[in-house]
């Protein structure tokens, strides 16, 4: 454990986002935003982690289940530094140094963060992480000294023509330690046009006692909270575009960048091609040399060395394919296992199946796994063929190198090596077509 403590404000209406979900259980990548901090947060070890919440209390405590935290909740909401100070009293014995930060902004880095607790470790009594917009507009302002001392902070209604002119904005973000904050917090006040009182605040408060107030600067792309729909797609942009940037850097081809999502804990090994349009959902691991073809879905599953899979495939939870594998187009597979070298090449469904090595599976096969009330097991064996446009009704095991006859309704098990055979009796009836197209025409007149 470390001498650090975190409170994070997520006690906001959201009301811009227009939803009746919690606005930082939005997700970025597949992650809720709060949950992406949260992981951040984590490698610091925290001695304690107060969230401050208001409405949809029990829609984060249900999500965030299972983590050590600790919820306060902000009755009425008085703003950033009220809000903060909610969290006074579970934090009354802690001595160390208190990040004080915002659930909205998923992509703070653990870089920023470190450099802000090295700043109070090296005298600073309060250090805020400052970013520089390309635009500053209404951001509150940072005037420092070129090392980084904050002489005075701002807002943008209160700044003067020249303090405008600065573009070292506030982000919000801030540490200080314990027995500095909580008296800084108490000594805010409310005499601004909103009547709330707000957390940048504890910084001017400090510089005016004569404290050493130190800015950090990040990237603004660290700092950009999601207050709408729009800043939501504006977040998750930023993240795929970094990860894009990252897998290529690890070694993997991407054909059109731009066109490939990643989920946020997507795996991709060296040597791997992905095709345009490729969606990677949650839980994907791809190991090296695997070609991915264009407009596939893939989603919980796990993709073996030297595989291919598409084009217009879905994977979906609980797929795995083993090493040098092929899923081709308009394949789709969900709790199933493709042995080594197993092919599935065209126009098939495989659920909760098992298909062993070197089995090949024919175009508009179908294991019928669900009866409506609970799904059963295919066990397809090594080398086995299924002919095009079968029909495995489960439970059924098909035995190694056995075959399936093309359109055949296989309801019992095939012992190996054996051809099982399963049609409707054929019949022709001669000139029969010809004389039903004479009588449709005869109708039509």
């Amino acid at each position: 454990m470390s001498d650090i403590a975190i409170i994070v404000l997520a006690a906001g209406q959201g009301t811009r986002m227009k939803s009746s979900l919690h606005k930082v259980l939005h997700p970025v990548a597949g992650k809720a935003m709060i949950n992406h901090l949260l992981d951040t947060l984590a490698g610091f070890g925290p001695t304690q982690t107060v969230i401050v919440v208001g409405s949809k209390e029990h829609q984060l405590r249900k999500a965030l289940e299972g983590r050590s935290i600790e919820m306060v909740r902000q009755k009425t909401q008085f703003g950033t530094a009220h809000a903060a100070l909610q969290a006074k009293k579970s934090l009354g014995g802690f001595t160390g140094k208190v990040l004080v930060c915002f659930g909205d902004c998923p992509m703070v880095s653990e870089n920023s963060i470190n450099k802000m607790i090295e700043a109070i470790d090296k005298g600073a009594e309060v250090a805020v992480l400052g970013f520089r917009p390309e635009h500053p507009l209404a951001y509150g302002r940072i005037i420092a000294d070129s090392n980084g001392t904050v002489r005075k902070m701002v807002e943008a209604a209160d700044a003067s023509e020249s303090e405008l002119a600065t573009n070292l904005c506030n982000s919000g973000l801030l540490i200080a330690r314990a027995e500095t904050l909580w008296p800084l917090l108490e000594d805010v006040k409310n005499d601004n046009a909103q009547k709330e009182y707000y957390l940048p605040d504890v910084a001017t408060g400090a510089i005016k006692q004569g404290d050493k107030v130190m800015v950090i600067e990040t990237h603004p792309d660290e700092v950009a909270g999601v207050n709408s729909r729009k800043e939501l797609a504006e977040a998750e942009s930023r993240w795929q575009a970094k990860r894009r940037v990252e897998a290529m850097r690890d070694g993997a081809t991407l054909i059109a960048p731009e066109t490939v999502f990643f989920s946020h804990d997507t795996k991709i090994g060296r040597d791997v091609t992905i095709g345009p349009n490729v969606v990677f959902g949650p839980g994907v691991i791809v190991e090296d040399e695997v070609t991915i073809q264009a407009f596939s879905h893939l989603e919980g599953a796990r993709v073996g060395l030297g595989c291919t899979v598409g084009p217009f495939a879905r994977l979906r939870p609980g797929t795995v394919m083993e090493d040098g594998s092929k899923v081709g187009n308009f394949v789709e597979l969900k709790n199933a296992t493709l042995g080594k070298e197993a092919k599935v090449n065209h126009l098939t469904y495989l659920g909760d199946t098992m298909v062993g090595e070197l089995a090949n599976i024919g175009a508009g096969t179908i294991t019928c796994n669900y009866d409506g009330y609970f799904k059963y097991e295919t066990k397809i064996g090594k080398e086995a063929f299924i002919g095009s446009n079968s029909s495995l009704i489960a439970p059924v095991t098909i035995g190694d190198r056995a075959i399936i006859a093309a359109g055949s309704a296989v309801t019992s098990d095939v012992d190996e090596d054996d051809l099982y055979i399963q049609r409707a009796p054929s019949k022709t009836k001669a000139g029969w077509a010809k004389r039903f197209a004479k009588a449709m025409k005869k109708k039509l007149r």
